[in-house]
């Protein structure tokens, strides 16, 4: 008698029977965005749903992720949450739902250049002079390389990913020596080692599993670009949505320096016969005597050296590579991979240095200033990326965007507007969803709150009494106040400093006027580091800058005061968003709160929900700028952050420090 057919069980059915395996507690904003998950998808309508700390917003998307009949992707914005997905959440649900007859495989999916490559590591490339890097000097970058080699090929006895994340600790360049970019790559079919390549194994695996876990920028390079890098899929769940449109902008983003062209042609000479190799680096020199003389900053009309540089740049490159012999068929090895390495490189200065010269209104064009570790770099990012991800991703797929950080000024209508979906579409709470008609996207938006009781556990203060923050830094009377807030709560801070010099300028005086507590400033060790030190002692203090305000998690007594210096507007000079905010202006709309209002509100969000990560936590939220309290846009900037109990009070704050430090 042949087996019953499984049934597959319900989305609250399946969340129900993961939570309980996991030993923990079902949350009624996680059920219902489980569900909305799951409305979504079988919808095919696009769902903004903001979820806070706390949610369990993982299990709300995975488990009707893994319950639908089709292919789903999940992108994240930062390895630390992508390895939490594969890590511990993905493995636990598994195990946790073995049995239901649900399809629970699964695939990470990363750019190549994120593997080892085999060829690169056992054949060795060229380099500019000609050795083999395997023949690397013992010097400390021979030996990191040799290390990386060793490990890479232990992966492959141990059957592992050859991903850079579980590598031996690295550098950039060190990385660069044992892995190829997909110009590079000779491809599966002509490279000896194809059959066991880390990244065609990855790719194998992909197009076997249900789900597949990548990053934003590997999702915005095959949807948005067309360069087909993810199996095909139709629905898509975007996790740390409020980074989408930064990651987006960041993978659609160029550079040339003109280094980088000069090595080009450096490496082509050995495969070219003619001048074409000679004439590459003839429009290098050329490049770095225009970039000499401009000015460093966004280019609203491109000097003319410069655009003149950029077309010989651009015409010696596509005659560099048109000049390359083709390669011979008979060879079963694929060629010379150093040939087809050297040919690659031109073809990205080809490429870039023709966007650079098209002077489109679509992109921005700026110049960086030269450092002692970095040459001036020519720039090129899109203007904006709504365009784009409206037309290639939202028009071809289900999306579902989840953050615990969506709803700014109160309203999802800022986000909504960053990745695409008009405000004018979304469809109400409660109302069927109406027939779609030409281009229009129906969207809803759903807030399922946090678990938290933020206006218990948390209080706001805003320190209206201290004077506007300027330009040359933080005043007397700021410093004075962080001191004092910092000797109340006896340590146990997290400063958030719009600088790297505001930071270590705040930690030198708490050093010098508390020298009984620890205080630490970003710098002074890797990060992990740092946390780890702040959380083993909670006299501590740690300062720094934009990767604590979004990247740390500290939960319990080692935090429970969060300073934050000053509102996080973009910089004036920022090149990308002044054009965005010029170009809102221009468009009738309202730049300062379209763009750096928002920037502003979503960084603030971000660093105060670094507070209350469980039931327990207490504690302040210090904003050392008074503008949040007297101006007109502090309004939507509070409306942006949890609803925290709020006072401008400084003796009742150090009051309440002081009570929870001795508690």
């Amino acid at each position: 008698m042949p087996d019953a057919p499984t049934v597959t069980p319900a989305v609250t059915e399946l969340l129900h029977t993961a939570v309980t395996a996991l030993g923990g507690q079902e949350r009624t904003g996680q059920v219902r965005m489980a569900e909305a998950v799951t409305e979504a998808m079988e919808s095919e309508q696009h769902l903004l749903v903001q979820a806070g700390t706390g949610t369990g917003k993982s299990l709300a998307y995975l488990v009707p992720s893994l319950l639908h009949r089709d292919r789903v992707v999940v992108a994240t914005a930062t390895l630390a949450l992508q390895h939490q997905l594969v890590e511990r959440d993905l493995p636990r649900l598994v195990e946790a739902v073995q049995g239901s007859g649900v399809d629970t495989s699964y695939a990470v999916l990363k750019g190549r250049s994120n593997y080892a490559c085999l060829h690169r590591i056992r054949e060795g490339v060229p380099d500019d002079q000609g050795a083999l890097d395997v023949e690397l000097p013992e010097g400390s970058l021979g030996k990191k390389v040799l290390e990386l080699r060793t490990w890479a090929e232990a992966q492959v006895e141990q059957g592992g990913t050859g991903e850079r994340d579980g590598a031996p600790r690295h550098t950039d360049r060190e990385w660069r020596q044992v892995s190829v970019n997909h110009r590079e790559c000779l491809g599966a079919a002509k490279c000896p080692f194809g059959l066991e390549c880390f990244a065609e194994r990855a790719k194998e695996k992909a197009q076997r599993s249900h789900l597949i876990v990548t990053n934003h920028s590997l999702l915005a390079i095959d949807a948005i670009e067309g360069v087909p890098m993810i199996p095909e899929y139709d629905v898509v769940v975007i996790d740390e949505a409020h980074e989408l449109t930064t990651r987006v902008t960041q993978a659609a983003t160029d550079e040339l320096w003109a280094a980088e062209v000069e090595r080009a042609a450096r490496r082509s000479q050995r495969h070219v016969d003619g001048s074409e190799a000679d004439d590459l680096a003839d429009a290098a020199d050329a490049l770095r005597t225009a970039m000499t003389e401009a000015r460093p900053g966004r280019f609203d009309a491109i000097p003319q050296d410069l655009a003149d540089a950029l077309v010989l740049v651009r015409d010696a490159a596509r005659a560099c590579a048109s000049a390359y012999p083709k390669g011979n068929d008979k060879e079963e090895d694929g060629g010379d991979a150093g040939r087809q390495q050297a040919k690659g490189a031109v073809q990205e200065v080809f490429a870039t240095a023709e966007r650079m010269a098209a002077d489109l209104d679509s992109d921005v064009l700026w110049l960086t200033e030269g450092t002692e570790r970095m040459p001036p770099r020519l720039c090129v990012a899109p203007l904006q990326v709504w365009g784009p991800m409206r037309d290639k991703l939202l028009a071809d797929k289900t999306v579902v965007f989840t953050s615990a950080t969506l709803m700014l000024g109160g309203d999802f209508s800022s986000v909504a507007t960053s990745v695409g979906l008009k405000p004018s579409e979304r469809v109400a709470e409660g109302e069927p969803a109406p027939a779609t008609t030409g281009d229009a996207m129906p969207w809803r938006g759903l807030d399922v709150g946090s678990p938290f009781d933020y206006g218990k556990q948390a209080i706001l203060y805003v320190a209206r009494h201290l004077p506007p923050p300027g330009r040359d830094g933080m005043g007397a009377a700021t410093l004075d106040e962080i001191v004092e807030l910092v000797d109340a709560a006896e340590g146990r801070t997290l400063g958030l400093f719009s600088s790297r010099r505001a930071a270590e300028a705040a930690a030198e005086v708490v050093r010098e006027r508390l020298p009984h507590l620890t205080t630490l400033a970003q710098g002074e060790a890797q990060l992990p580091e740092l946390a780890a030190q702040f959380v083993g002692d909670p006299h501590t203090c740690l300062f720094g800058t934009l990767s604590l305000w979004q990247g740390l998690d500290v939960p319990g007594d080692t935090c429970q005061l969060v300073l934050i210096d000053r509102i996080p507007f973009p910089r004036p000079d920022d090149p990308l968003l002044s054009a965005r905010q010029k170009a809102a202006d221009q468009a009738g709309g309202n730049g300062f709160m379209q763009v750096a209002a928002t920037h502003a509100a979503l960084l603030l969000a971000q660093g105060a929900g670094r507070l209350v990560r469980t039931h327990t936590d207490r504690g302040v939220v210090a904003v050392l700028d008074p503008r949040l309290a007297t101006a007109r846009y502090g309004g939507f900037l509070k409306a942006s952050l949890p609803p925290m109990w709020t006072t401008t009070d400084p003796a009742l704050v150090r009051q309440a420090l002081r009570r929870l430090a001795q508690a």
